[in-house]
């Protein structure tokens, strides 16, 4: 029995290659796309959670399917080699990966990394057709279509999703996220001495003799090792810096909030928001702005979740680089609830450099987990206009909007202390590093974040005064 990863860039061919493994060594086959759809699909309670954040127009968040992973791990057959499709995409779900395996005293043999140059397998997406019935993909070279495999048509169905520069541009995107977040992906499997890569760049034959024997040495207990060609690949060199140092940046003021659901960022944010006369830039509101106004964005997302598919992070980021080149930022921004993680920071860089522009403050909104349980367990949101209220510290009075008389108040149901005990979980497993990395920066401020609204609101204001000042001393 064995237990492996198959990891890659988009498009390297590792569904294929997980379909043929799985049959060849009887593996049990788990990718998060399709446990994601089976969820959907079945009607389970994360499945029907998970519908009711879409139905909302917002993103799934990542502990619904870190839990969907957990629940299908704990019902397989620990007789049977589980073969993870495309997962772990983080050192979060890796580390969350070990920890699951652990308690099924079952560990993870290998990590095969199907490695492509971003050229050839952005060809290769630009080159790829879809089935309608199914979404299988296919490629005239690498993958042709012979038969289906539901035995539901006969290629009739075969389509491409968009034409080939938006194709091209897209994988642009998703190659970007990509290997910003896989970089430290490979390191942890590297440093566990447990990563493997094999060329992806081959026939599909050929790239599945090539797993086949990397398996097979794995069974042997003689792993092979990583050359220096190779390891060059996976650590190419960064590309060098040769903006003047002397450049002045735009001088704006540009805040981030984070804090863990239910900490009151959001409500902060607006405040701050309208004090300074700067927009509020929140990713929800944002997701759900594209979806409603049907822009390409917005229709690209729709398209995933039509599928039963999770919306890339790579889309995430292209709605949150777009808002923040609008000219009504121009002054400044107040965003809420991006970056979530490490790698979301890194991305917030890159969109900042092209803006030449710099993050001024993050604002970390503390407060002690306890306190989060008693606030979500008794929080209600408006259907119609997602306003958040709280039975004990902000009861509905009334409406924001003048639209209603609290007929859409309801509570939903990841508000119950087991869910926000997990969730909180995995907030702090995933924004500690994300708080190291701004803090070493040097812009991290903590807000402690208990009190009155009122008085949390006046914390926060003479933060960003000193903020303000440092930044007026530095133009």
């Amino acid at each position: 029995m064995i237990n492996i990863a198959l990891i890659g860039p988009p498009g390297v061919g590792k569904r294929t290659q997980a379909d043929r493994l799985t049959y060849r060594l009887d593996l049990n086959h788990i990718s998060t796309g399709d446990l994601f759809r089976e969820n959907l699909v079945q009607l389970t309670a994360l499945g029907i959670l998970a519908r009711r954040y879409m139905a909302l127009g917002e993103l799934v968040p990542d502990e619904i399917v870190d839990a969907m992973m957990e629940e299908r791990l704990m019902q397989s057959d620990k007789r049977q080699g589980i073969l993870f499709e495309g997962f772990p995409r983080t050192t979060f779900q890796a580390t969350f990966l070990d920890e699951i395996l652990v308690e099924m005293d079952r560990g993870l043999d290998a990590v095969i990394y199907l490695q492509a140059s971003d050229e050839v397998v952005t060809q290769r997406l630009v080159e790829r057709v879809n089935c309608r019935l199914c979404d299988s993909h296919f490629h005239k070279i690498y993958h042709p279509f012979r038969e289906c495999a539901h035995h539901r048509c006969q290629g009739e169905h075969l389509y491409r999703h968009h034409d080939a520069d938006d194709i091209a541009q897209r994988a642009k995107a998703a190659l970007r996220t990509f290997h910003r977040s896989s970089e430290r992906v490979i390191d942890y499997y590297q440093n566990a001495g447990k990563l493997i890569v094999v060329d992806g760049e081959g026939t599909l034959p050929t790239v599945n003799r090539a797993i086949i024997d990397a398996i097979d040495s794995v069974l042997r207990r003689q792993f092979p090792v990583i050359s220096p060609a190779q390891s060059a690949q996976l650590h190419p060199p960064k590309p060098i810096d040769v903006t003047p140092t002397t450049k002045r940046l735009h001088p704006s003021l540009d805040i981030v909030f984070v804090g863990a659901p239910g900490s009151g960022k959001g409500t902060q944010a607006t405040r701050l928001s309208k004090h300074l006369n700067l927009p509020h830039i929140a990713t929800g509101d944002l997701f759900r702005e594209n979806l409603k106004n049907k822009t390409e964005l917005g229709e690209l997302a729709q398209s995933y979740m039509n599928r039963g598919e999770l919306v890339p992070d790579d889309v995430t980021e292209s709605m949150v680089q777009e808002r923040l080149a609008r000219a009504d930022t121009q002054e400044g921004f107040i965003l809420d609830g991006f970056p979530r993680n490490l790698d979301q920071a890194r991305a917030l860089n890159d969109i900042m450099a092209d803006l030449n522009r710099r993050v001024n403050a993050v604002l970390y909104i503390k407060v002690p987990d306890e306190d989060i349980v008693s606030r979500l367990s008794g929080r209600v949101i408006c259907r119609d206009c997602q306003t958040p209220f709280h039975n004990t510290f902000q009861p509905f009075v009334t409406c924001p909007h003048g639209r209603c008389q609290g007929e859409h108040l309801y509570q939903r149901d990841d508000d119950n202390v087991h869910t926000v005990s997990n969730r909180l979980r995995t907030f702090h497993a995933k924004t500690t590093p994300l708080l190291d990395y701004y803090q070493e920066a040097g812009i991290l401020i903590d807000i402690e974040g208990v009190g009155d609204i009122a008085d949390i609101t006046t914390r926060i204001k003479a933060a960003v005064d000193t903020v303000q000042q440092s930044r007026t001393v530095a133009l």
